[in-house]
């Protein structure tokens, strides 16, 4: 995965990175990117938490110095971090949504590290082949969740969403994988998919617990604090199984790790941290 282009122990001594967002005080990318700091041994590079709006982010990489080597970007600036780079790789083109910009000789390049993240928490769940799923929400993380279901072989999504037109990019996005997809409402359904990504924020958790859950699903929802969500343990109470969505994080965050680095992400130092918290 990394390609040195971000300049790893040869970068500046100063190297700095960091999280964008809004909000972003509860994230743990910060304890994440700075535990593989150091163990790599880059003891000049920090990682921050910088409270910033899609409006924002055009400004803000304008007047950035060298030292600068990437940064995480979270909601609500994941399409706005495409719109600004230089670079757009093909997942977060397709997406038109990235949570990573990288600095290259050609200027920021986005990527997408969420794909990656979602596919490895279902995978390490058990979920190896995907028949028939389900996606709760159409924002720029159920389309990278469509794609980790697609790469795991999707025959047939369901997209459950509060408004059915607020669906047009997700759709997009599975019509191109050439995966069929039937829209149902948030209201009043039956979840019946084996596998389920729920990416609705906390605001939309009593809708999404609210539905009707089967024994023997498997649930990921990208959430993870405040943990348990109630979707979380009203699937757990019908029999359900769930993963968290700091196992997203994790993975997410160390292909972040070697695109700025350069270097092979010390996958066990970084868990030491996560488990500590």
């Amino acid at each position: 995965m990394a390609d040195g282009t971000a300049g790893g122990k040869a970068g500046p001594a100063g190297a700095r990175a960091a999280v964008l967002g809004r909000p972003v005080g509860h994230s743990l990318s910060p304890l994440l990117h700075r535990a593989a700091y150091a163990a790599l041994g880059l003891t000049g590079w920090t990682y921050d938490a910088l409270d910033i709006g899609p409006a924002d982010l055009p400004v803000l990489l304008a007047g950035l110095g060298e030292e600068w080597r990437g940064f995480s970007v979270t909601m609500p600036c994941k399409q706005a971090a495409v719109d600004v780079a230089d670079v757009v790789e093909p997942l977060p083109r397709l997406l038109h949504a990235a949570n990573t910009l990288v600095r290259t000789e050609a200027g920021w390049r986005a990527e997408n590290t969420d794909v990656a993240g979602i596919g490895m928490a279902l995978q390490l769940a058990g979920v190896e082949r995907v028949g028939r799923a389900a996606l709760v929400g159409a924002g720029g993380t159920a389309a990278a969740a469509a794609v980790a279901l697609a790469s795991l072989g999707a025959e047939h999504v369901d997209v459950i969403v509060r408004e059915p037109a607020r669906a047009a990019d997700l759709l997009r996005v599975l019509d191109t994988l050439s995966v069929p997809t039937t829209v149902r409402p948030l209201a009043g359904t039956t979840v019946d998919a084996p596998v389920v990504v729920s990416t609705v924020p906390v605001g939309g958790q009593p809708a999404a617990a609210a539905l009707e859950w089967c024994t023997g699903q498997t649930v990921l929802d990208v959430l993870y604090d405040p943990w348990p969500t109630p979707l979380a343990t009203r699937v757990t109470a019908c029999g359900g199984t769930v993963i968290s969505g700091l196992e997203v994080l994790f993975w997410q965050a160390t292909a972040q790790v070697e695109l700025m680095t350069g270097q092979p992400a010390p996958i066990a130092a970084m868990r030491a941290a996560l488990d500590a918290r």
